[in-house]
């Protein structure tokens, strides 16, 4: 019976060469000369925090990142942007990057699947929602209904079977 996953991922790798690519622009830059700016990366919260002087350079950092994530096919999408912290001389900004589906986004995924009346099951798996049907082309159906909608987060299919 043909399947396919429907997940939420991030590439690691390319999330962490982004980083690099970011860092390296920034110290480049003649708008950040003298100044200690930079993004952290930490792979175990999957947390990127921005360091700078001040709120206007962390929207520079913010957009060279943006730029350097989609030239690294990263979807921001999946980039969940906190509150600006200002200290003495010191900005900081924490970007969560979300990974796998939550249980809600999973049931209104499973709830879209339903109301479409394909004739498709929609199960979810921990952090994914597994599709299957008889029909290949109800399953193709399902993956152009679920890019259309805006989930909020970026989806990806995997695992497709036949």
């Amino acid at each position: 019976m043909p399947s396919f996953d429907v997940v939420s991922e991030v590439d690691l790798h390319e999330l962490s060469n982004t980083v690099d690519q970011t860092n390296r622009e920034i110290k480049n830059r003649f708008d950040f000369k003298g100044s200690n700016a930079h993004v952290e990366y930490n792979q175990d919260n999957l947390t990127l925090t921005l360091h700078a002087e001040n709120e206007f350079q962390l929207k520079q950092m913010t957009d060279v990142l943006n730029k350097k994530a989609a030239k690294r096919s990263v979807d921001i999408a999946a980039f969940s942007v906190g509150e600006t912290e200002v200290q003495n001389s010191q900005a900081r900004l924490i970007i969560t990057v979300k990974q796998g589906i939550d249980k809600d986004n999973a049931k209104n995924i499973v709830k879209m699947i339903k109301a479409s009346k394909l004739k498709v099951q929609a199960s979810i798996q921990s952090e994914q929602v597994r599709v299957t049907g008889k029909k290949r082309d109800d399953l193709q159906q399902i993956m152009t209904l679920l890019r259309e909608k805006d989930m909020g987060l970026p989806l990806q299919f995997n695992n497709f079977r036949d």
